[in-house]
């Protein structure tokens, strides 16, 4: 099987040569910005394997320009309003809803790429995208990014089961209920052993979203039983969540500088046993679980993964960490009318077998190995640590990646609980909640929705804490509503109906 997939890909290589390679003495070099999740990490620019061999297949030399993702969604901002030529020419768009986003595309930041991404022909690999998540990115009917294909729902929360039994608990949560007696019994345990039970830092929006939609309250916007459009926090359940996290917090089971600790040191919390659950994306679950392998000698699995919780009406509601996607990939006016056709079929590209590859997972015997039954290996055979070398090479690349017509990469041979994480993706997909408002407009969230938002969950987190109690937190929600939410509101509702009636 190997020697079959090396004769593919070796195929699948000439072929992007001969109807993509740029035949000039110099590469075309295309500048990406895009978020590092190893910002204190150093990435190796000269004879880089991975850049060589995509400039190899295609004759571009991709210079990218790493931003901390913890303060990513400001150099997006900053980065749109400088109007010069160190614009980059490709940018990872984490928020495509957001209001700078929509503005942006508007104003004419961004090439319009619709015409590009229905050319079958030319760009096979763009064409095969879903249209109802081209959809849910585009602006005023127009696409101006290529979406960030992600698993739907991918969210939810796991734990060590592990130290679940040391502290008493042995059956995995079905309900809210039994969620709880897990919390609880973690945090008594961890106030024994300088920990936490509940993983929580500076990013709460998943955190507290996976928890109020597990007691039943919308993602973001729902519609109530006249049919018109409500924000989430005005959902009876969604101060029971608030309530869940700020027991929990009462009770010694969360971090009391969590909204201080920075996201890209999330992972080592739980590495360093400082915290014992986590709600987030459930296929960290099976990463951590290989990290204890590889570094601390596991053999047995310790994390269990929960995919959905029964109300007490035996009801399933879960939070999609997304709609199929996370951000885009925007072509910005760095690029001109003339280039613009060339720096989309490398997208095109991108999103082939070999780009895929490429991109998520580097060069064959650098980042990744094939085994003899031709499954794709992230570390050697030999069992070496290679993950700073891994880091050093690849580093976040992986976030230019699209996978627009779906997984095209070599496949691992999954352990049981990356089967367990597929196979739970499968099952709650019909219970994840949507967004209603996700395709619509609202030119005041446009103006004002980011502030808006962070409001409500600058609100939130100081509940949670005991900053403010329960009059402060409807205090902040007033404010929320006379400042642009009810007019929000409003808008929604028109878009809403509106679109009922097309």
């Amino acid at each position: 099987m190997r020697k079959l997939l090396s004769l593919f890909l070796a195929l699948v290589m000439a072929i992007g040569m001969m109807s993509f390679a740029v035949a000039e003495e110099e590469p075309f070099v295309i500048t990406v910005m895009i978020p590092d999740f190893y910002s204190t990490e150093d990435f190796q620019t000269e004879n880089n394997p991975t850049l060589d061999a995509i400039e190899a297949a295609t004759g571009v030399r991709l210079q990218v320009n790493f931003v901390a993702n913890s303060t990513y969604g400001d150099s997006i901002n900053t980065t749109l309003a400088d109007k010069t030529e160190k614009q980059p020419m490709l940018m990872a768009l984490t928020d495509a809803r957001g209001a700078s986003i929509i503005n942006s595309a508007r104003a004419g930041a961004f090439h319009d790429l619709t015409d590009y991404v229905h050319d079958a022909e030319n760009y096979p690999y763009l064409a095969a995208g879903p249209e109802g998540v081209y959809n849910n990115v585009s602006v005023d009917g127009r696409i101006y990014g290529i979406f960030r294909s992600r698993a739907y729902p991918r969210a939810g929360i796991y734990y060590r089961t592990d130290i679940a039994k040391e502290a008493g608990i042995e059956k995995e949560p079905e309900t809210i209920e039994e969620l709880t007696a897990l919390a609880e019994a973690l945090a008594a345990y961890g106030k024994e052993h300088d920990a936490y039970a509940l993983n929580m830092c500076s990013y709460t929006a998943g955190t507290i979203s996976i928890i109020t939609c597990a007691f039943g309250a919308p993602q973001n916007w729902g519609i109530d039983e006249n049919g018109n459009i409500y924000p989430a926090h005005e959902d009876p359940a969604y101060l029971e969540g608030l309530n869940w996290l700020r027991h929990l917090y009462e009770i010694g089971g969360i971090d009391p500088n969590f909204a201080t600790i920075d996201s890209t040191n999330w992972d080592n919390i739980e590495r360093t046993g400082k915290a014992y659950m986590r709600f987030d994306c459930l296929d960290n679950a099976y990463r951590q679980q290989e990290w204890f392998e590889q570094n601390e000698g596991v053999t047995e699995d310790i994390f269990g993964m929960i995919g959905g919780l029964k109300k007490a009406d035996g009801s399933i509601t879960i939070w999609p960490q997304n709609p199929g996607f996370q951000g885009e990939i925007v072509v910005t006016k760095a690029v001109s009318d003339a280039d613009l056709p060339k720096v989309v079929k490398f997208l095109d590209w991108c999103n082939g077998p070999e780009g895929q590859m490429l991109l998520n997972w580097g060069v064959e015997g650098e980042t990744y190995w094939i085994d003899a039954d031709g499954f794709r290996l992230e570390s050697p055979e030999s069992g070496e640590d290679v993950t700073a070398k891994v880091h050093l090479i690849q580093h976040s690349l992986n976030q230019l990646g699209m996978n627009v017509p779906g997984d095209l990469c070599i496949p691992m041979k999954l352990t049981a609980l990356r089967e367990e994480y597929n196979q739970i993706n499968l099952d709650y997909a019909q219970y994840a909640v949507s967004d209603p408002c996700y395709p619509l407009t609202s030119e005041t969230n446009i103006a004002f929705g980011t502030t808006l938002s962070q409001n409500i969950s600058d609100a939130a987190v100081q509940y949670i804490a005991g900053i403010i109690d329960e009059a402060g937190l409807r205090a902040a929600w007033q404010q929320w509503s006379e400042e642009g939410g009810a007019m929000m509101t409003e808008e929604y509702n028109e878009a809403y109906h509106a679109s009922l009636a097309e």
